[in-house]
């Protein structure tokens, strides 16, 4: 098995509902943090934000949260992410106790990146959720930006995506990965991945221009793939639709990246073409 790839423990969670955890030391790189928890209805969270700005998106369910004497009632809106509504999320600074109480059975994630900065504790909302819908024919998928680089945030990039079965994703090949680069940011990411019907999995590629790097994997319902370097495509199967949660963050908050130069075409209008 790939060292890029962490499995899910959905079938041997943890006392506290944890399914997944990533830390940079886990992941042997600085900035990104993961966790999944899966929450019972009626069970209640205590987490610490530490030294991480934190991103808690409501995968599915819903959850009372308490940041100090704020709180926010009812937070959720779905029973599954392949509802394809986007979701609510809270952000909250380093520093602070959270509160999280499950009024459903909840899939929660916990987006981190290191933090000192004082911005307030806020809501993302659905309706502050930016969607859009990239790429043609075979290469289509549908966005939701939870917490894009226009949001404020000091270091956390937060996207989910939606691929049908048959189709690529994170394609063309990019990267973005170099420090000392006017085209590109250092941006290390994960992807949490989920699947309908939930049996079915996926491949995605880790891979660099020289191949120091390259680890291809099945990824199977709640497995995260690790994204320290390198391109990092993902193609679906017939029969299964996809859904991934990135969380993205670096030095700076850009999301700039350079195409893998042997199939930029696939962005053409050439290519578009072949669908019309």
């Amino acid at each position: 098995m790939s060292y890029l790839l962490s499995k899910s423990l959905k079938n041997t969670p943890k006392a506290n509902g944890l399914v997944q955890k990533i830390t940079p030391e886990t992941a042997n790189w600085e900035y990104v943090g993961f966790e999944m928890y899966h929450l019972e209805q009626g069970k209640t969270l205590s987490f610490d934000t530490e030294n991480t700005e934190v991103c808690f998106v409501v995968v599915a369910g819903r959850a009372n949260f308490a940041v100090g004497t704020e709180t926010f009632e009812n937070i959720g809106n779905r029973t599954t992410p392949f509802e394809k509504i986007p979701p609510y999320s809270l952000y909250v600074p380093h520093s602070r106790h959270v509160e999280i109480t499950a009024l459903s059975y909840v899939e929660l994630a916990v987006c981190r990146a290191p933090s000192s900065g004082n911005l307030p504790v806020r809501l993302i909302t659905p309706e502050q959720v930016g969607v859009e819908r990239r790429g043609y024919g075979n290469n289509k998928r549908l966005v939701h930006n939870i917490l894009p680089e226009t949001e404020p945030a000091d270091a956390l990039l937060v996207v989910e995506v939606f691929t049908d079965e048959g189709n690529t994703s994170s394609y063309p090949s990019h990267k973005h990965d170099d420090k000392n680069s006017d085209v590109e940011t250092y941006l290390e990411e994960t992807y949490y991945h989920r699947f309908d019907p939930p049996q079915g999995f996926a491949l995605q590629r880790v891979y660099t221009d020289d191949r120091s790097l390259d680890e291809c994997m099945a990824v199977y319902d709640g497995d995260v793939v690790q994204v320290p370097r390198g391109y990092h495509p993902m193609a679906t199967i017939a029969g299964y639709n996809n859904y991934y949660l990135n969380v993205m963050a670096g030095p700076v908050r850009k999301w700039k990246f350079t195409w893998e130069k042997d199939h930029t075409w696939i962005n053409s209008e050439e290519y578009a073409k072949k669908f019309k």
